[in-house]
């Protein structure tokens, strides 16, 4: 999955769209008025059937030594699907005030009202945040000098539960006004259930940092995946796209054809999704996540879905699964998902003693899935097929499963 935990200062959006729902561009034609600043959208002004088209392609080239891949599954609408957004503030020398994202490659700041990519109603916080700094005296962050109160807003909203949280990333701990500030936003945004004040006050590229402070509502907020409840705080990764999220997720099962006898790990388990939707047909899940936020909340998780067949570890997933086999334990099924560089020869060369009967491996960068598939399917494992998923419409992204299954 492309983010994890800590987020890094970069560009990787898109922004204004004029007739966005046209899909028979030219070649060359621009949707996005920032598009060539921001390089976030590496598809604008190309057809989203020519998009799907090219990320097949890619997939069954990288897929050709080791399966068949299925035909890719995109979207019914591949518009606002993402359900964090994320924001720089500063002040330009006329002493506006414009909030966006760094041009690729840089720290210019380009500015941005709306994204073709970004939920619609992130984008309108963002820009009323914007519009009240004046008025309460806010400054934006120097990152030259390191003067300055505001350097970014993150949003996250649950698009099933409709739930929404807004952090202020600030320089210094101390935000003069905040209760009238939160009052102010909630005036013009009544739909938001929770504010967070995130501390960052490092000379660093991680948006977020080490302290918060909750000044309005409980501190997280709650959505609907697969038919189950999942706390989402500030830093928790939980997929950007959940439309796509759960055709994925639904694949997956039918991939590892669980029924209810298994033993099950979900490596790289984040807040507990996939091990989640896993326990409600297997006997009994283990998920290891190194991420000990994450631990926290994928716990949470699984009491408020009355889940008992389902543990959580803060541990390595390769060291974990290492001493399980010293242990002569043994595991059925093996999810992995790991990040965009792809999983280790540590935890490939654990899984592999481990031996389960099947692993299923999904990846958001199929370039780092063929090299490690290449190591698995020469120590044991066939991969049977792969199945691409476009999880980010406009990006040259996409993510794919593929199912390895022992052989005897």
């Amino acid at each position: 999955m492309s983010e994890k935990y800590t987020e890094k200062k970069v560009a990787n959006k898109n922004h204004t769209v004029q007739n966005h729902r046209n899909d028979n561009k030219k070649k060359g034609d621009i949707a996005c008025k920032v598009a060539r600043k921001c390089g976030g959208c590496q598809y604008q002004g190309v057809s989203y059937k020519k998009q799907l088209s090219e990320k097949q392609k890619a997939v069954r080239q990288l897929m050709q030594p080791f399966c068949k891949t299925a035909e890719i599954t995109g979207m019914k609408d591949p518009y606002h699907y993402r359900n964090k957004v994320h924001a720089v503030f500063v002040r330009k020398k006329d002493g506006t005030i414009i909030s966006g994202v760094y041009e690729e490659g840089t720290h210019r700041v380009v500015p941005v009202e709306a994204c073709q990519i970004e939920d619609e109603k992130a984008d309108a916080i963002i820009n009323d945040i914007r519009g009240l700094l004046k008025s309460f005296k806010i400054k934006t962050y120097n990152e030259d000098t390191g003067y300055g109160l505001l350097r970014h807003v993150l949003i996250r909203r649950g698009f099933t539960t409709g739930e929404i949280m807004v952090v202020l990333v600030l320089g210094s701990p101390v935000m003069p006004s905040k209760n009238n500030f939160v009052r102010a936003l909630r005036k013009l945004h009544p739909e938001i259930t929770t504010v967070v004040l995130n501390v960052n006050d490092k000379r660093t590229s991680m948006v977020l940092g080490d302290r918060e402070t909750t000044i309005y509502g409980k501190g997280y907020i709650e959505d609907v995946l697969c038919g189950l409840t999942f706390r989402i705080s500030s830093r928790s990764f939980y997929q950007i796209n959940p439309v796509q999220t759960e055709k994925l997720y639904e694949k997956a099962m039918e991939l590892a054809g669980l029924t209810g006898r298994e033993r099950v790990i979900d490596a790289y388990c984040g807040i507990g999704t996939i091990g989640m939707v896993a326990a409600k047909s297997a006997k009994e899940v283990i998920g290891v996540e190194l991420n000990p936020d994450a631990v926290r909340d994928a716990v949470k998780n699984a009491k408020r879905n009355q889940m008992k067949n389902i543990r959580f570890y803060q541990d390595d997933a390769g060291r974990f699964m290492e001493k399980m086999a010293a242990k002569g334990e043994k595991a059925d099924v093996v999810f992995m998902d790991p990040p965009r560089s792809g999983s280790t020869e540590q935890f490939m060369k654990s899984a592999v003693t481990l031996a389960p009967q099947k692993i299923v491996y999904i990846s958001c960068d199929p370039q780092t899935q063929a090299r490690d598939l290449k190591y698995l399917t020469k120590r044991g494992y066939k991969a049977m097929g792969a199945y691409p998923y476009d999880m980010f419409p406009f990006t040259k992204h996409a993510e794919n499963i593929v199912l390895l299954v022992k052989q005897k």
